[in-house]
C-alpha cells in the first residue's frame, strides 16, 4: 500500500476562493468588506514573514484590515490598550495577536482581553467553552483545517476510532473535540501515555501534534490508516519535516499530508474563513 497525498495546498486554495466568493457578497449585501487586524510585538522573522503573509491573503480574499507593528518592548498595558480600541472599532470583524509575545507580556492576559466575537484564532475561553459544549462559535484555525483535510479526502468519522498525540489547547484538545463532534470515538495521547505505539496502531485517524521531528514511526500507523501530520520541525540540515515519519508511514496509510504543503496552509485558509463568520455574526447580533 502507498498512501495517497492530501495536498493541502489545492485544498486552501479552494478555501480561499470560497472565501472570496463570499466577501464579495457581503460587499455587496453591506456595502462594506470584512475587516481583519493583525498584531505582531517585536521584530521576529518568522513572525513577520507569517503576518505579512496573513495580511497579503486577506487582501486577496476582498478583507480590508490593517497589520499593527509593534516595538518588542511595547509593554503588556500598550498591547492592551490597543487591543481595546480595536475591540470598540466597527469596522474590526476579526483581531489577531501574533504569538509568541516578548516576555514581559502575559500572553494568557493578552488573549483573553480580545473581544470572543473578534477572537478569530479561536484562543479565547468563551470560543474554548462554546467548542467544548458543541454550540457555534470561532474554532481554532489549524484543527479546522485538519478536519477539512479529512472532508476533502472523504473520510468517514463516524464510529472511527481516533487519535489524536498532543493535548495543547491550540491544536489537540479543539482537534478531539470537533472529531467528537463527527461522531468519532476519541483518545488524547501524549508523553506520559503508556504504551503509544500500541494506541498509535488502533487509530483509523491518527493525529499528531507533538512539536517532535519523527515522532511517529512508520510502524505505528495502521494499514488503511488516514494521518494528519501537524507538526513543523526543521532537522539539523534546515529541512522541514513532520511529527510523522511520513516516507515509512505510507506504506501503511491510506491517506497522509506532507509536511510542508499538507496542514500549514490551511490555517491561514481557515482564519480568513472564520473572519468572514466573524463578521457575518456580528452584523446579527
Amino acid at each position: 500500500m502507498t498512501a495517497q497525498i492530501i495536498d493541502g495546498k489545492a485544498i486552501s486554495q479552494k478555501v480561499r476562493d470560497e472565501v472570496k466568493a463570499h466577501v464579495a457578497a457581503f460587499v455587496a449585501r453591506h456595502g462594506r468588506a470584512p475587516g481583519l487586524d493583525v498584531v505582531i510585538v517585536g521584530e521576529d522573522p518568522a513572525s513577520l514573514s507569517y503576518t505579512k503573509n496573513k495580511e497579503k491573503m486577506a487582501k486577496e480574499a476582498g478583507m480590508n484590515g490593517k497589520l499593527h507593528k509593534l516595538p518588542a518592548e511595547t509593554s503588556e498595558e500598550e498591547l492592551l490598550a490597543l487591543i481595546a480600541a480595536l475591540n470598540a472599532d466597527p469596522a474590526v470583524d476579526g483581531i489577531l495577536v501574533q504569538l509568541p509575545l516578548p516576555e514581559q507580556i502575559r500572553e494568557e492576559r493578552v488573549l483573553d482581553s480580545i473581544d470572543a466575537t473578534k477572537d478569530v484564532d479561536g484562543f479565547h475561553p468563551v470560543n474554548a467553552g462554546l467548542l467544548m459544549s458543541g454550540r457555534p462559535g470561532l474554532v481554532p484555525c489549524t484543527p479546522k483545517g485538519c478536519m477539512r483535510l479529512l472532508a476533502e479526502c472523504g473520510a468517514s468519522l463516524k464510529g472511527a476510532r481516533a487519535v489524536v498525540v498532543g493535548r495543547s489547547n491550540i491544536v489537540g484538545k479543539p482537534m478531539a473535540h470537533l472529531l467528537l463532534a463527527e461522531h468519532a470515538t476519541v483518545t488524547i495521547a501524549h508523553s506520559r501515555t503508556k504504551d503509544l505505539p500500541g494506541l498509535c496502531r488502533e487509530a483509523d485517524v491518527l493525529v499528531a501534534a507533538v512539536g517532535k521531528a519523527r515522532m511517529i514511526p512508520g510502524d505505528w500507523v495502521k494499514p488503511g490508516a488516514i494521518v494528519i501530520d501537524v507538526g513543523i520541525n526543521r532537522t539539523a540540515d534546515g529541512k522541514l519535516c513532520g511529527d510523522v515519519d511520513t516516507e515509512a508511514a505510507k506504506e501503511n496509510a491510506a491517506w497522509i499530508t506532507p509536511v510542508p504543503g499538507g496542514v500549514g496552509p490551511m490555517t491561514i485558509a481557515c482564519l480568513l474563513e472564520n473572519t468572514l463568520i466573524a463578521a457575518e455574526r456580528r452584523l446579527l447580533a
